[in-house]
C-alpha cells in the first residue's frame, strides 16, 4: 500500500552556489558516504531527501545526515535511513522506499514513494 508520494525539483546552479558559500552546509545535509559525491549527485541526494519529507507529510523525526542515497552497479538510486530517522519510517509504517532521480540541463528532480507491505498500511493503534 502506498503511504505517500513526494517530489522535489532542484536548480543545480543555485544549489551549488549555496554549498560553495556555506561549506559546512554539506556536513549538516549529507551522510558521510554522500559527502564525497560530485555536485550533481549531492543535488540529487538533496532532492531525494526533500521528496521523502513530502511523502511523509513533514520532517518530524528525520535527520538529514541519517538519510543516505546510494546507487547500485547499474546506477539505480536507493534511499536508506539510519538511527532515529529509520525509527521514524518504521513508526509511519514505511517498509520500503522507491526512489527515482532524473536530471536535464541544470535541473534535477527526485520522486519518492513510501510503501507499506502491510495491506492495512501504517501502524496499528
Amino acid at each position: 500500500m502506498i503511504l505517500g508520494i513526494g517530489v522535489d525539483l532542484v536548480d543545480l546552479a543555485r544549489f551549488e552556489q549555496h554549498i560553495l558559500e556555506n561549506p559546512r552546509l554539506a556536513e549538516r545535509l549529507f551522510h558521510p558516504v554522500e559527502q564525497h559525491y560530485e555536485m550533481r549527485q549531492l543535488a540529487g541526494s538533496f532532492a531525494a531527501k526533500e521528496a521523502l519529507v513530502k511523502a511523509l507529510g513533514g520532517p518530524d523525526g528525520l535527520t538529514w545526515v541519517e538519510l543516505k542515497v546510494t546507487r547500485d552497479n547499474a546506477g539505480k538510486p536507493w534511499l536508506d535511513a539510519e538511527g532515529a530517522s529509520a525509527d521514524r519510517l518504521r513508526e509511519a509504517g514505511v517498509d520500503k522506499l522507491h526512489l527515482s532521480i532524473s536530471h536535464d540541463g541544470g535541473m534535477l528532480t527526485a520522486y519518492v514513494i513510501a510503501e507499506s507491505l502491510d495491506a492495512k498500511g501504517g501502524t496499528d493503534a
